[in-house]
C-alpha cells in the first residue's frame, strides 16, 4: 500500500479523506496547513521515508497547492502529486501539469474517484523509483576506457580488444555505422597508450582534394602563393602521438599512394621542401564503408587497406546493443545537466519505453542529440514524453493515428451578425471530440490520438463539456 501525505485546510474534509484512504490500507499523514506539509516534505531529504503520493488542496490559507507541488517535485521527482480544487479552470490545469502534477480532481469528489487516482499515482511512483534505481545502480562499465560505455556482450568485446591494443603501436581500423562512437574509441585508445604526443583528428572527407597533401604533410615557405611561412602538417602535429583519420574511405586515390609511402617509410616531405623528415605517428583510421568491397571495386588501394587494418575493431549499431541505452541515457543526462545548468535526474517510464524501442539510425550520436533536446526543454527534474523530439513522439502514437476525411463542424454565423468566438470554438471542439469517441467506440486513449492531444487533455475536456 502507498504512503500518502494529505494537505487541506478544511479539517472535516481532511479527516474524511484520511479515513477513506486508511480504509483502503494506505499509510496516511495529514496536515491542515501548507507550511507544516512543506516541513514534512523537506524531512524526506533528511532520511525520512519518501511519500508515494501527495494529495493537496489547491487553495490553502498560507501557501498554495502549487507551492506544495513544486517543493515535492524538487525533493523527490518520483513522488506523485494530486491537486484537489473547487475552482477548476483551464489555466489551473495547465499550470498544474506544467509543474509536474500527476492529475487533479474537482471538489466534491467521490470515494471511488480519489481512491482510484491514488492507486494509479502510487503505481507510477513505484515504477519511477524502480526505473531510476536501475539507471543509477547501473555501473558506467567503461572497462578502463574513458567515455566508452557499455555492458552488452558486443561492447564488452569491443572494449576488451581496444584495451589490449592500446599499449601497442599497431595501426587500428575502426569500422561501424555513422554515429556509433568511432572517434570516442580512438581517443580512449590514445589516452591509454601512454604516448606523450597529441591526438590529432582529421576528417578525410572534409578536405578539398587540392589541399590534402599540404594539410597532411605541411608546406615550406614560398611553396606556393600565400605560403609566407613554414607550416607543419597533420603528421608533424601528431608526432609521438596518434593521428586519427576519420572517414578514410573518402581519401582520393592520389593521396592514398602518398599516405601508404608515409606509413611504410615513416617519413614525410612538406610541399616545396627539398628533404624528407622522419615522423613517429600511430595511425587509427575509421570508416563507415566496407573497405574490402571498396578494394574489390578498385576504389581503395589494397596495400593501404592491409597497412591500416592491422587490428580491426568493429563497432555495433546501437539497435544491436539496446541494453546499453540506460547507461548512455544516464551519461548524457549528467553531461547536459552540467553544460546546460539543469537538474534532471530521471526518466519517466513512458519516455524510457520510447527511448528503448527506437531503432536509432543515427546511433549513439542521435541518442545524444535526443537527450540534449529533452534536457534543454524539460522544466521538471524528470524527462517526460512531452520533452522528447516530436518525430520520436509521433513514431510511437503521440500524433493522430489517422486523419479524418471530413469534420462535421457546426455552422458558423457571419461575423457581421455578431458572434461569441469562445462559444463557437467550444462547439467545434465538442463536435470533434464526439466524432473521435464515436470513431473509436468510446476508447479515450485512441480518441486522444486521433485528436493529437494526450489522454489527460482529453479527459479534462470530457469533464468540461459533460461528455460521457
Amino acid at each position: 500500500m502507498a504512503r500518502i501525505l494529505l494537505v487541506d485546510d478544511e479539517v472535516n474534509l481532511l479527516r474524511m479523506t484520511e479515513m477513506m484512504l486508511r480504509h483502503e490500507g494506505h499509510t496516511v499523514e495529514s496536515h491542515s496547513t501548507g507550511l507544516s506539509a512543506l516541513a514534512a516534505i523537506d524531512a524526506c531529504r533528511s532520511g525520512a521515508l519518501p511519500y508515494d503520493v501527495v494529495v493537496t488542496d489547491y487553495r490553502l490559507n498560507d501557501v498554495t497547492g502549487l507551492d506544495v507541488l513544486r517543493s515535492t517535485k524538487a525533493k523527490d521527482p518520483s513522488t506523485q502529486v494530486l491537486l484537489v480544487t473547487a475552482y477548476a479552470t483551464t489555466a489551473t490545469a495547465v499550470e498544474a501539469m506544467r509543474c509536474g502534477a500527476y492529475d487533479y480532481i474537482e471538489k466534491p469528489f467521490k470515494r471511488e474517484e480519489i481512491t482510484s487516482l491514488v492507486v494509479s499515482a502510487a503505481q507510477k511512483a513505484a515504477e519511477l523509483r524502480s526505473t531510476n534505481i536501475a539507471l543509477r545502480a547501473a555501473p558506467s562499465e567503461t572497462h578502463g576506457l574513458p567515455n566508452c560505455i557499455g555492458r552488452s556482450t558486443a561492447m564488452r568485446e569491443v572494449l576488451a580488444l581496444a584495451r589490449r591494443v592500446a599499449p601497442t603501436k599497431a595501426n587500428v581500423l575502426i569500422t561501424g555505422e555513422s554515429g556509433t562512437g568511432k572517434e570516442v574509441i580512438a581517443r580512449a585508445i590514445h589516452q591509454l597508450s601512454g604516448v606523450k604526443g597529441a591526438f590529432i583528428a582529421v576528417n578525410c572527407g572534409a578536405i578539398p582534394e587540392s589541399l590534402v597533401e599540404s594539410e597532411f604533410f605541411g608546406y615550406a615557405k614560398g611553396a606556393f602563393t600565400g605560403a609566407n611561412r613554414d607550416k607543419p602538417g597533420f603528421f608533424q602535429a601528431a608526432s609521438q602521438g596518434t593521428l586519427f583519420l576519420d572517414e578514410i574511405g573518402e581519401l582520393p586515390p592520389s593521396m592514398q599512394v602518398k599516405l601508404l609511402r608515409a606509413l611504410q617509410e615513416k617519413k614525410v616531405q612538406r610541399v616545396g621542401a627539398p628533404n624528407e623528415e622522419a615522423v613517429s605517428v600511430r595511425i587509427i583510421a575509421a570508416t563507415n564503408r566496407d573497405l574490402r568491397a571498396e578494394v574489390e571495386e578498385h576504389r581503395f588501394r589494397e596495400d593501404l587497406f592491409f597497412r591500416l587494418n592491422v587490428i580491426q575493431i568493429a563497432l555495433p549499431a546501437l539497435r544491436e546493443r539496446k541494453e546499453d541505452i540506460p547507461l548512455l541515457i544516464q551519461h548524457f543526462i549528467s553531461k547536459f545537466n552540467e553544460s546546460l545548468d539543469k537538474n534532471v535526474d530521471s526518466v519517466s517510464p513512458d519516455a524510457l519505453a520510447i527511448l528503448m524501442s527506437y531503432d536509432y539510425r543515427g546511433n549513439v550520436r542521435e541518442l545524444e542529440n535526443i537527450l540534449e533536446h529533452a534536457v534543454t526543454l524539460e522544466l521538471s527534474s524528470q524527462i517526460t514524453v512531452d520533452s522528447l523530439p516530436a518525430y520520436l513522439r509521433n513514431a510511437y502514437g503521440d500524433a493522430p493515428a489517422t486523419t479524418p476525411n471530413h469534420y462535421d463542424i457546426p455552422d458558423v454565423p457571419p461575423v457581421g451578425d455578431g458572434i461569441e468566438l469562445e462559444c463557437i470554438v467550444e462547439d467545434i471542439e465538442r463536435s470533434l471530440i464526439e466524432q473521435s469517441l464515436e470513431r473509436t467506440d468510446g476508447n479515450i486513449t485512441e480518441a486522444a490520438k486521433l485528436l493529437g492531444i494526450n489522454f489527460r487533455s482529453l479527459r479534462y475536456r470530457l469533464k468540461k463539456y459533460g461528455i460521457k
